[in-house]
């Protein structure tokens, strides 16, 4: 094979150490590898960084291995040109199987240019995406834990929900802060409803009576007590969201003029892709990587799978988030692709063909600083006004009727 990278380096990264392996110019003008083994604490990892400048190496390769690979790229990626790389894509040759081989391997392909490197966002937008993603966390956590005080509530008997929307309001928190008190009188408890709701204290009394033992009182303050917390973590984590991406504002609001997309939806998307799309060639490209495209698998002429590929689940959440309010913005462009592919491929393909176009256009607005311009709900009308007629006429004969088609007169 062709050298293609004069100096290359390759690290096979497990949790407790790394081995190494370069690949450099002999003294007999034939290729040599070198191989060491290093811990990965800091001080490893830094005596790892200075063998690889010994060795005066240019590149670095090193799979994805979990999150084994982060504290190594963050000591490395100041002082050499670093490349992280999918373990599917560099399947060792069958045979002997160790660390040491894998090293050499790896060393091997990047050394005749055999690798694709896998995107790794710069270190602000990587700060950006734990934060992002640790808020997520937190925000599905408090789902469940408010599921949890809705079981503990059937168990008193207590129905509760079944007569306020959302128990945990003003006026559903402060009756389940009374009950928790030791408060169980229905007249006292339903008198502490407030505004609309009060019209509603005769079946509020009625939903009240309940069995609410020591047990619930203390299984219900508990629940109250960790959503209080989750709030708090929540209001915490978005503060420091919006520290980070103080110098992406512009980024941000370029995101919120589409269809959907509300402020941490964008912050959401902008952690996860970045604000530089000169790493995405194409919008197709950026599509393919977030794993929002069909699959392409054909072999002997026949197209075997469609699948989606695999993309990142964060991202997912965030377009599918977008998606869900954007089809339900009346008189829009994606309100329009959904409902026309709806009938003919079901809900979750239509989905998946919304989180397209709501990709495709963050890449667009990214890429050319431009506000979101929507087409409009009329756009598949009159994109083929004549092939719409057909198809209006052939469902009208389908019906048993016959269509005579008279235009109207233009207006003067």
């Amino acid at each position: 094979m062709d050298v293609i990278v004069e100096r290359p380096a390759a690290l096979d990264v497990h949790k407790a150490q790394v081995t190494a392996c370069v690949r450099v110019p002999g003294e007999d003008g034939q290729r040599r590898s070198e191989v060491c083994e290093f811990k990965t604490t800091v001080g490893g990892l830094l005596v790892l960084r200075d063998w690889l400048k010994a060795h005066r190496v240019t590149q670095v390769a090193m799979e994805a291995t979990g999150v084994y690979w982060k504290p190594v790229w963050a000591v490395l990626e100041d002082d050499f040109e670093l490349m992280l790389v999918n373990a599917r894509h560099v399947k060792q040759v069958p045979g002997r199987k160790t660390d040491v081989k894998d090293a050499e391997w790896l060393c091997q392909l990047l050394e005749a240019g055999l690798l694709r490197a896998s995107f790794v966002p710069p270190k602000p937008i990587r700060a950006l995406r734990q934060l992002t993603r640790y808020r997520k966390t937190q925000i599905k956590e408090r789902q469940r834990e408010a599921q949890r005080l809705h079981k503990a509530l059937e168990d008193t008997g207590i129905k509760l929900d079944c007569v306020a929307t959302d128990i945990l309001g003003k006026s559903g928190r402060d009756m389940l802060d009374a009950l928790v008190s030791g408060t169980t009188d229905p007249e006292v408890l339903a008198d502490l409803a407030r505004g609309k709701l009060r019209k509603k204290i005769p079946a509020l009394r009625e939903a009240l009576e309940g069995r609410f033992e020591p047990l619930h009182s203390l299984l219900i303050g508990a629940i109250l007590a960790h959503l209080d917390f989750l709030d708090e973590q929540v209001e915490r984590l978005s503060e420091a969201i919006e520290e980070q991406l103080r110098p992406f504002q512009p980024a941000v609001e370029l995101l919120r003029s589409l269809d959907g997309i509300e402020t941490r939806t964008a912050q959401n998307i902008l952690a996860e892709i970045g604000t530089d799309m000169s790493v995405f060639p194409t919008a197709g490209n950026l599509v393919s990587w977030g794993g929002q495209c069909p699959g392409n698998h054909q072999s002997a002429g026949k197209r075997k799978s469609g699948k989606t590929p695999k993309g990142s689940k964060w991202l997912n959440d965030a377009l599918k988030d977008a998606a869900m309010a954007a089809i339900r913005t009346n008189d829009s462009y994606l309100q329009a692709q959904y409902q026309r592919l709806r009938p003919r491929i079901g809900h979750s393909r239509a989905l998946g063909a919304v989180k397209h176009s709501i990709l495709c256009a963050c890449w667009h607005m990214l890429k050319n600083g431009e506000l979101y311009r929507d087409l409009g709900g009329d756009y598949f009308r009159k994109r083929d006004p004549e092939r719409q007629t057909k198809r209006l006429i052939a469902q009208l004969e389908r019906l048993g009727h016959k269509v005579t088609l008279e235009a109207l007169p233009e207006a003067a």
